[in-house]
């Protein structure tokens, strides 16, 4: 009795850890389209409703669902003390909400340089920037995509699988 329950835990554990690992396959594709809508919702903020660059991250901040909430609110708290400069506050709030985000390096390196031009350009130049962020990210999220078609139910069986095989060894 005591090795049935035992098989049902181990069972039920390396399952769950496969849909775990399986879920940053979904997680990162969505949160790529979130960055997306944001970075698009920004542009519009400063193109046509000349919103400036703080209240427009509150605004966005409101908007979006979380951890992309939590860091349009940090950067826009780190805007308020003007303290820092625009890229540092970007790049701290960055810093600050990335382990929460399922993103990749590669995304973090495009964030950290759209970050470097924010702010620096009048609005034409800043509409350039963010079209070029947004395509950027495109390429991220269409490369996610694909992984997430190859390997997430891959993932989901391996757990399942590697607890049926767990399972044997043991009895």
């Amino acid at each position: 009795m005591f090795k049935v329950i035992g098989a049902a835990f181990i069972l039920l554990a390396t399952t769950w850890s496969g849909f775990e690992i399986a879920r940053g396959f979904t997680e990162r594709p969505r949160q790529l389209r979130q960055l997306k809508s944001s970075l698009q919702a920004l542009e519009a903020e400063i193109m046509y409703g000349h919103t400036p660059l703080r209240d427009a991250s509150l605004k966005l901040s409101k908007q979006l669902p979380q951890p992309l909430s939590l860091f349009f609110t940090a950067f826009a708290s780190k805007m308020e003390n003007n303290e820092t400069t625009v890229r540092d506050a970007w790049t701290e709030s960055l810093q600050e909400v990335w382990k929460s985000l399922s993103l990749k390096q590669s995304e973090y390196e495009i964030l950290v340089q759209f970050g470097e031009t924010l702010g620096r350009h009048d609005r034409m130049s800043q509409q350039k920037q963010i079209i070029l962020t947004l395509t950027h990210l495109e390429r991220e999220e269409k490369e996610a995509l694909d992984r997430q078609s190859k390997y997430e139910k891959m993932i989901k069986s391996l757990g399942f699988l590697s607890g049926l095989l767990l399972i044997i060894i043991l009895l």
